[in-house]
């Protein structure tokens, strides 16, 4: 019987184990290796971090934690979990079955992007969700956002601080009179034409009448979905996100389910590796807390 399970290696989830372990709780950490930006080559706006490879700090920070003598990893996927007496069943991809009496979910999030040919070989690279994890570095160049609905219009409104920016509809949304106004104060262009696909060395656009608009970055707001249906299978409440439905947590990150808390891009709308990190400790020392007051009166 371990004091808490964590549901996912990530940054989150390795940063609530962090405050366990530093509080002499036993943790197991189930990993499956599948972490969210391991598409870019690169990581920005992580403090003490920035520009490195995402790979060398997730293996830095893995290290410091391993460092913790009552900290087990154990690699592969949680399937399924359920509550019981005194805590919480976490069963493995491999039939292994692991008890605690806490759990965090630190799983994270899958992204679905739009069907348009040669989005996805660019994902982490040209083509990119976050422009404060990744405009600075299109210096000022051409931008673009992909109409993936009204999320888009956020994203537009947003870019013009990094590169002269086109919003290409796609389809997907047309905005209206009061949405066009606020594009044409931000010196944000509209592109109507259908997008045929994504081309070249950046994030080219060609479109369906055989225009080809170039650029340094596309931005695109994927659907997202929380992996592995743990919170599911545990009867976790959910929240509508502007990407995707999250897990609904507390002030100190318990979701519905009294003993479950969650943290990371599975329980917030906005992300990074930097509010990663902190949703993983407020959610580490929340778990701690429920702990320790548990049995008081």
């Amino acid at each position: 019987m371990y004091d808490v399970i964590v549901a996912g290696g990530s940054y989150a989830g390795m940063a609530a184990a962090l405050q366990l372990v530093r509080a002499r709780r036993k943790v197991l950490v189930i990993d499956g290796g599948q972490r969210r930006n391991r598409f870019a080559a690169v990581s920005h706006g992580v403090l003490g971090h920035d520009g490195r490879a995402p790979d060398a700090i997730h293996a830095d920070a893995r290290a410091q934690l391993l460092a913790y003598p009552d900290v087990t990893w154990r690699e592969g996927l949680a399937v399924d979990a359920a509550a019981e007496e005194g805590g919480f069943t976490v069963r493995t991809g491999d039939g292994g079955a692991l008890r605690a009496r806490r759990l965090i979910l630190a799983t994270g999030v899958s992204d679905s992007l739009p069907d348009v040919p040669g989005l996805r070989e660019r994902w982490g690279d040209s083509v990119v969700p976050c422009p404060y994890c990744h405009g600075y570095e299109f210096d000022r160049g051409a931008l673009g956002v992909l109409g993936a609905g009204e999320v888009s219009m956020h994203q537009a409104l947003l870019l013009p601080e990094w590169g002269e920016t086109t919003l290409f509809t796609n389809g997907s949304f047309e905005p209206d009179a009061d949405q066009l106004r606020q594009l044409e104060q931000r010196g944000v262009a509209i592109e109507r034409e259908a997008v045929a696909e994504v081309v070249g060395p950046g994030a080219g656009v060609r479109l369906r009448d055989g225009r080809t608009v170039e650029l340094d970055g596309l931005f695109v707001a994927s659907r997202i979905r929380v992996q592995g249906g743990l919170a599911e299978a545990l009867g976790c409440a959910f929240a509508p996100g502007p990407l995707g439905d999250v897990i609904r947590t507390d002030d100190i990150k318990q979701t519905s389910v009294p003993g479950v808390f969650a943290c990371g891009d599975a329980a917030r709308a906005m992300a990074s590796v930097s509010l990663a990190i902190g949703d993983g400790a407020l959610a580490g020392i929340g778990t701690h807390r429920s702990l320790v007051f548990e049995g008081l009166h």
